[in-house]
């Protein structure tokens, strides 16, 4: 069932959105050399224990022992920050949600260590433009589906593939509700966008073929093939303006 949202919900999607989004970007001047992935957990506990008034909706959902997933070079989704070293070069996808008086925000950044390689730059602002082409079709009377064939075609016109195993969501009291967000579909398909919907839209994009594996701990998904991932993710509620993004500063 797809729950539809009043302007008051919204406005607390929105601010817990924004916290997770501030988090994220504290975390931009930590991409160097010598970092580890632990350091940015422990980054992200302490900000959001001197915030005060939200939790990190990640840390024990269905067992998840950590605030943030932080995936690097060919981790695609649900990294554990358990204290894997950064490198000049590598590009790091930092996801993070937080929870504000009862509701949900969701956001995902990737982010270069120092200088990187042209096509992994390439990859990265590719699958950013996807993200604000999906908004673009984000809006009242599209269907879902004009979201996800805006990101697909995009993508695969510039060379890369769409990871089809993890796919956006609807969020708001739940930080995983109906519908699913696709970030491949056909144009005109999919249920109709109405007003009150927010949707988590969140390409995640591969430099060489789609197919993944997940890890031994049961959470990391990674690219079979070894190559790079990148994932960007905003909340993004639908208005018929347009995809209005509510993680945003």
């Amino acid at each position: 069932m797809i729950i539809l949202k009043s302007r008051e919900e919204i406005e607390k999607i929105r601010t817990a959105a924004r916290y997770a989004l501030e988090v994220l970007f504290g975390l931009k001047d930590y991409m160097e050399d010598g970092v580890t992935t632990a350091d940015l957990e422990a980054y992200c506990e302490e900000k959001v224990r001197k915030i005060g008034n939200i939790e990190a909706a990640f840390k024990g959902y269905n067992g998840y022992p950590y605030c943030l997933c932080v995936s690097v070079n060919e981790e695609v989704v649900h990294g554990m920050p358990s204290g894997r070293v950064l490198k000049t070069g590598d590009i790091v996808s930092l996801d993070m949600g937080v929870r504000y008086d009862g509701f949900y925000g969701d956001v995902a950044i990737t982010y270069p260590v120092g200088e990187i390689g042209d096509n992994a730059q390439r990859l990265l602002d590719v699958t950013r433009r996807a993200l604000y082409k999906a908004i673009d079709q984000a809006c009242v009377g599209n269907r879902l589906h004009d979201v996800s064939y805006a990101v697909q075609s995009f993508v695969e016109a510039n060379g890369f593939s769409v990871v089809r195993e993890f796919v956006g969501h609807g969020i708001g009291r739940s930080l995983h509700e109906e519908p699913q967000v696709p970030n491949f579909g056909t144009k005109g398909t999919g249920v109709r966008l109405k007003e009150g919907m927010v949707l988590a839209i969140e390409p995640m994009i591969n430099e060489g073929a789609s197919d993944i594996m997940i890890r031994e701990n049961g959470w990391t998904a990674a690219t079979r093939d070894g190559k790079l991932s990148a994932h960007f993710e905003h909340t993004v509620a639908i208005t018929d303006k347009g995809g209005e993004i509510l993680s945003a500063l």
